[in-house]
């Protein structure tokens, strides 16, 4: 662990070395992405191709030393062919260290795909969207139900985490599923979507989330802040940010970009020098956690090999 003082500047910010714990590549060419190419009316970030060198000119001045690529909503007939295409890309080793790979549990022939999954040396866990509207949520909970269940029995056997990305109103069913399979990390992306900024919301949010915080298997990513606060001001997102930080405390909670979807409100410069403004009151050491440390636990790359010395300098 290197010293606290050495990842803060002169004026307290934070300047140490970053891993990026949640982004995404694609290529729309290769028409494996239905959800990008089923609208036609997609603008920005959406409609164009996100690849290393996008990653690389968006992330420039930051001294980004690992990222965590996350599946992107790949064809899910092929759900191994997003692994093969990110295997191919020219870029830096660093960029994509690690994988999170698309699985649908439910599915008969999980077993065989999370096997695959456990032989690549990238990949450290899957994802499958779960998030639903309120009332889709209470009339079918994927999370609850016993054939979807199989296959986190299944994934409970690997050693894979699982992405969980969901709605404040799943958040008992999350916490049930956490207490029911406790061999299992679970890293609940996008602070936990506090989507309803209503008072009363927010406040439903903040105990849900808090709730859940009492699973020690849980983990939180402090990410794409703006998808939920298109309109956001610092101090609405500090509102968030602090508030996650009070639920998981500093050595449970990674900080992550959700690039290029973030680029919808706001820019990978933007997500970060707000998380250095809004945490600047923290130690040094808590900084180096949020910022690097524990996307490298939770993802498994040893620091060691992380902050190799041609790339993670330090430099304040």
């Amino acid at each position: 662990m290197m010293a606290a003082n050495s990842v803060q500047d002169a004026s307290g910010y934070y300047c140490g070395p970053i891993i990026d714990a949640h982004h995404h590549l694609w290529d729309l060419s290769s028409c494996s992405h239905p959800w990008l190419s089923a609208d036609k009316n997609q603008t920005g970030a959406l409609s164009r191709n996100q690849l290393p060198e996008q990653y690389l000119i968006a992330s420039v001045g930051y001294n980004v030393i690992a990222t965590v690529h996350i599946e992107a909503g790949w064809d899910p007939t092929n759900p191994f062919g997003e692994l093969t295409w990110l295997d191919s890309l020219q870029r830096p080793d660093w960029m994509a260290a690690r994988y999170v790979a698309h699985a649908q549990l439910a599915k008969p022939n999980i077993a065989n795909l999370l096997d695959r999954y456990t032989a690549h040396p990238r990949v450290t866990g899957v994802r499958e969207i779960l998030s639903k509207s309120r009332k889709a949520a209470s009339e079918f909970e994927q999370m609850d139900d016993p054939d979807w269940r199989r296959g986190m029995e299944v994934l409970a056997t690997h050693d894979l985490s699982f992405d969980l990305l969901i709605m404040p109103w799943q958040f008992g069913a999350a916490l049930r599923l956490a207490n029911d399979f406790p061999q299992t990390l679970f890293i609940l992306n996008h602070c936990g979507a506090p989507i309803d900024r209503t008072q009363a919301g927010f406040d439903d949010w903040k105990n849900g989330l808090c709730s859940l915080a009492n699973a020690p298997n849980i983990v939180l990513k402090v990410s794409d802040l703006v998808a939920y606060d298109q309109q956001w001001t610092l101090d609405s997102l500090a509102q968030v940010v602090l508030t996650c930080i009070d639920c998981f405390g500093a050595d449970r909670i990674m900080l992550a970009s959700d690039h290029p979807v973030e680029t919808l409100y706001a820019t990978f410069d933007s997500t970060y020098t707000a998380f250095k403004v809004i945490l600047k009151h923290l130690s040094g050491s808590d900084l180096y956690k949020l910022f690097c440390a524990n996307a490298a636990r939770y993802y498994k790359m040893a620091e060691t090999q992380i902050l190799d010395p041609t790339h993670g300098k330090i430099s304040c």
